[in-house]
């Protein structure tokens, strides 16, 4: 039997044994689109009700520490929800890595193909990115900058946004030329592809890896407990996958 098909038949003896619940899930940012769809599937098949809170990884996770009330925790790095099991706020259950995130350098305007030397261009004055020490994204695009030995060079065009979204938002809306931000960003639903982006090797950066944990808050909650169960599910990764991630075990 199927992840999915375990998990199903325990969103039926759930809906039958305690009834409809709520939870509140942390979300990082550039998993927005994703969990959207995750959950409105979710709550069709098992009556229950997901609230999703959306910020970058950092926050959350101080939120967290400070006493937010949130059920669990979908991170887009390994460090917070590890942390967070080491120092007593998760529950017992080991955090779980539910997809891999793929970084990619968009130009919405750009009418050709392009890869990292676009950035030294002189008509692109402005490079976004997330800030590197909440967002596991913009990490990830300070260490290509430095793999491409262009970190110096180009640092008097860096513009931060908190989070990979905002990054996002700056390129959109022109306030930047050219950023880096999630590969799922691009191609999702929310965001159809315009201009042109290159995926960056995944050798310039180390590997993006996204784990979930359930939290303390989280235990004996029906719909948090279903929920981690359905993200971990064939069925959940599949729609992961499409939305411009690695799935678990890729």
């Amino acid at each position: 039997m199927s992840v999915y098909a375990i998990a199903s038949a325990l969103l039926g003896l759930l809906g039958i044994s305690a009834g409809a619940e709520t939870a509140t899930i942390a979300v990082a940012a550039n998993f927005k689109a994703p969990v959207e769809a995750l959950a409105e599937t979710f709550e069709e098949e098992s009556g229950h009700t997901v609230r999703i809170v959306i910020g970058s990884t950092g926050k959350l996770y101080a939120q967290i520490t400070h006493g937010a009330p949130f059920d669990a925790f979908l991170a887009a790095d390994q460090e917070r929800p590890q942390k967070l099991v080491e120092a007593g706020y998760a529950s017992g259950n080991a955090a779980f890595t539910y997809a891999t995130g793929i970084l990619a350098l968009w130009e919405s305007s750009a009418a050709d193909s392009f890869d990292i030397d676009r950035l030294l261009s002189d008509d692109v004055h402005h490079i976004a990115l997330a800030n590197s020490r909440l967002a596991p994204y913009g990490r990830a695009a300070m260490e290509t900058l430095k793999a491409a030995n262009l970190d110096d060079a180009l640092r008097s065009k860096i513009v931060t946004g908190e989070n990979v979204a905002q990054a996002f938002i700056l390129v959109d809306t022109k306030n930047a030329d050219i950023g880096f931000v999630a590969l799922s960003q691009i191609i999702s639903a929310d965001a159809p592809a315009r201009g042109h982006y290159w995926t960056v090797p995944a050798e310039l950066y180390a590997p993006i890896l996204q784990d979930a944990v359930l939290l303390k808050r989280g235990e004996g909650n029906a719909a948090a407990e279903a929920f981690m169960s359905f993200l971990a599910s064939d069925r959940a990764q599949a729609t992961i996958e499409s939305f411009g991630y690695k799935p678990r075990g890729k």
